[in-house]
């Protein structure tokens, strides 16, 4: 079975990088993206199975991502975990379409649990 490929997209360097390992030990092919735009780019690109993805962002924020990606035919059923730091919003992303939300600062152990959730769920694991 192929590895579940997954779209990290954050603007805070440290943190997608501390992602990308954490996510290649649990056997995940991890894409990288620093803003909303080269993400589009990747998700287009890349065809993800699951998009994790940052609301705070320069040139195009998650909300705006989000949007746009729901009208891209070959991307726009691809679901989307939420990273944030306002806690808050949580209704508001479950009206734009996201799956999940995870609040930062957060544990990586919390995020993998969100994901093999998700893929058990769907039955794609």
């Amino acid at each position: 079975m192929s590895k579940k490929r997954i779209l990290v997209i954050d603007d805070e360097l440290e943190l997608v990088a501390m992602l990308k390992i954490r996510l290649e030990a649990n056997n995940y092919e991890v894409v990288t993206a620093g803003d909303g735009e080269e993400g589009m780019e990747k998700a287009k690109t890349e065809k993800p199975d699951l998009i994790i993805l940052d609301i705070m962002m320069p040139k195009k924020d998650g909300y705006t991502f989000i949007k746009e990606m729901r009208t891209e035919q070959g991307i726009k059923s691809t679901p989307v975990i939420i990273l944030t730091a306002k806690a808050k919003m949580q209704d508001l992303f479950a009206i734009e379409g996201a799956k999940d939300y995870i609040v930062k600062p957060f544990e990586a152990t919390e995020l993998l649990e969100k994901i093999a959730r998700y893929f058990k769920n769907t039955g794609s694991e």
